[in-house]
């Protein structure tokens, strides 16, 4: 399989121009007319995410977060960010990164694969976008749905953290004893809270709300953060179905080593 191949299906379902401004999206290391035998799907790609692919004989990493967000001065490896890249390269391991270009695809999309996992219906996006590149291929920013019946607050948080196998959430109080409109938003979503409350939702399941933003809910929604990894961490399920989905007898495996930087205790 060459690289080439891969990286244009890749491109086809989430165009480079589907990401946002800030981001790296995109073949990071490697060159796009070598032979891959194997990949591996990660979050993040680090150190020992480069070991496991050495050790499967992989030489391709297909990550959701870039490695480099943006430019690397030097490389004497002072630096994780450095150390990855050095590695990735004194070993010919390419690293691809498919990250908010994914994030803004409705269909089979970050945020589609949450609401699949929570069982919401009837879903569309929270800030719609004009599709660039593929007409018939919605994009935006959140996904918005509806439950198939109401649940109580604290039920519905529980089986929240059930359903996307999370030990903790931080969320702010209901704004009634039932959830039945739900927004999510994938990684950082702050952003959206606007959205979400004026599209009417009970809840905004997201990662990375600052401590002041919480009062942002103004007693007309919950949030509820779950953590960037573990808002996120079923793209690797994802990315992995839709290789196989396209090449079936090509090997790609899901990671083994959880790159959260996060513990709890």
């Amino acid at each position: 399989m060459i690289l080439k191949e891969i990286i244009a299906y890749l491109e086809d379902h989430a165009p480079l121009n589907y990401q946002e401004s800030y981001d790296n999206s995109g073949l990071i290391v490697g060159d796009i007319y070598s032979e891959v035998t194997s990949a591996i799907v990660s979050l993040d790609v680090t150190e020992e995410v480069i070991d496991e692919a050495l050790e499967t004989g992989a030489n391709l990493i297909i990550a959701h977060h870039p490695i480099v967000f943006k430019g690397l001065k030097t490389f004497t490896g002072d630096h994780y960010v450095q150390r990855v890249v050095m590695k990735a390269i004194k070993n010919d391991v390419a690293i691809y990164a498919i990250h908010t270009n994914l994030d803004n695809v409705l269909l089979d999309g970050v945020n589609n694969k949450i609401a699949d996992k929570i069982g919401l219906f009837d879903t569309y996006a929270l800030v719609p976008y004009p599709s660039l590149t593929v007409p018939e291929r919605p994009r935006g920013s959140g996904l918005i749905g509806e439950l198939k019946s109401e649940m109580e607050w604290s039920v519905f948080l529980h089986t929240l953290k059930q359903k996307m196998e999370i030990n903790v959430i931080r969320y702010t109080k209901p704004i009634s004893s039932t959830i039945k409109k739900v927004a999510v938003c994938g990684g950082s979503g702050s952003f959206l809270l606007p959205q979400a409350i004026t599209a009417g939702a009970d809840v905004f399941i997201t990662a990375d709300f600052k401590y002041h933003e919480f009062f942002e809910s103004n007693d007309r929604i919950m949030i509820a953060d779950i953590g960037h990894y573990e808002s996120e961490q079923f793209t690797i399920e994802l990315i992995k179905d839709l290789i196989i989905k396209k090449f079936s007898n090509f090997a790609v495996r899901s990671t083994r080593i959880i790159t959260n930087p996060i513990n709890y205790l």
